[in-house]
């Protein structure tokens, strides 16, 4: 399996929980306010980025704790990935790699990992932001050097923001030196998010119209894909980008598009149901793209109960198929009668965990 012999400690309700001998199919189980998601939240940072609550890490210790808080995991393998935050500097996130300390990017060449909540009913009606972080997470499941591709790109793009911003005229040289840095690290995202939706489209397109409402995917590009097309035009528009105070045209600007087919509707304007729908058959036509032989793990936040018998069949049988390692939570059993005889089980209560026999 992918990952076993989880560790939480002090994280969010959980003083010291362990998971052990876990398999394809994982389910926690228990009332709201459990810390089932909590679960979930602690495994999200076993990978690059701010977690599926994109929590302040402040945040994350359990009440009352002074030690900061730790959540380890063995890989298939034996490799094994940490990461929390010590007393002295609780902003600075901590991540080590077999108990030596690496920067949070590496994380995503050891695992793919990505997640499906009820926060994210609301995608399409969010801004173009959350569209692109959505993105990004599907482009580092398949390409873990897009971490790094994407910390570049926003440290140019906040120096290039903060030379505009500047009272007096910024030294030209310099903004030309950071637009190199800002579209030789941007054009890297922005193919990479291109190469995401072609191959997502196509998954997407060879699938049947049911169960599952069919999306189809449009990539909408802040600005132009190659690096001299980008550098030529964030240097016409110093100008323009001054008086906004911030820079108009880029990767930052990228935009997902999602349309339902069969209806030639905008996601954003399609029912709440269909909007779920959608999230589930991309969430699985992603998962369809991941290698087998790289370790994958993905979390599914509360999907079971919002789906009808049927669709809830489709579900478990596509992710039987998959290679990922698959977590879900529930607040009973019921909804994964036709998995609990494969699946380990585990019952949450007020932060404490007990396998179920």
């Amino acid at each position: 399996m992918a990952l076993d012999r989880i560790m939480l400690s002090q994280f969010r309700n959980h003083a010291e929980t362990r998971l052990d001998g876990t398999a394809h199919f994982n389910l926690l189980v228990g009332e709201n306010g459990a810390g089932k998601t909590n679960v979930l939240e602690a495994l999200s940072l076993l990978a690059p980025g701010r977690g599926l609550r994109r929590a302040a890490l402040p945040d994350m210790p359990r009440q009352g704790s002074t030690t900061g808080f730790a959540v380890s995991a063995e890989l298939a393998g034996g490799v094994q990935l940490g990461t929390g935050t010590r007393p002295e500097r609780p902003g600075r996130r901590v991540v080590q790699v077999n108990g030596a300390e690496a920067p949070a990017v590496r994380l995503g060449e050891w695992l793919s990992l990505g997640w499906l909540t009820p926060a994210m009913d609301r995608l399409f009606m969010e801004g173009a932001g959350a569209r692109r972080r959505y993105l990004d997470r599907l482009v580092l499941a398949l390409e873990p050097a897009h971490a790094r591709h994407a910390a570049k790109l926003e440290a140019a793009l906040r120096e290039r923001n903060r030379l505009l911003a500047e009272d007096s005229e910024p030294d030209p040289a310099w903004l030309d030196a950071i637009e190199v840095q800002l579209a030789e690290a941007g054009v890297l995202v922005s193919q990479a998010r291109a190469r995401l939706v072609t191959r997502l489209a196509a998954a997407l397109a060879a699938l049947p119209d049911a169960p599952f409402a069919r999306p189809a995917l449009a990539y909408q590009p802040g600005g132009p894909l190659d690096q001299e097309g980008l550098q030529t035009v964030l240097k016409a528009e110093r100008r323009r980008d001054r008086a906004a105070g911030r820079s108009l045209i880029g990767p930052h600007r990228d935009e997902l598009g999602v349309t339902m087919a069969g209806k030639d509707q905008p996601a954003s304007e399609c029912s709440t149901g269909e909007q779920k729908a959608m999230l589930i058959a991309i969430t699985l036509a992603h998962a369809g793209l991941l290698d087998p032989d790289r370790p994958a793990i993905l979390l599914l936040d509360e999907v079971a109960a919002h789906l009808d018998p049927l669709r809830r069949e489709a579900l478990f049988e596509r992710l039987r198929s998959g290679s990922a390692q698959v977590w879900l939570t529930g607040t009973e059993l019921a909804p994964f009668d036709a998995i609990t005889g494969e699946a380990a089980v585990w019952h949450v209560a007020e932060g404490a965990v007990a396998r179920v026999p």
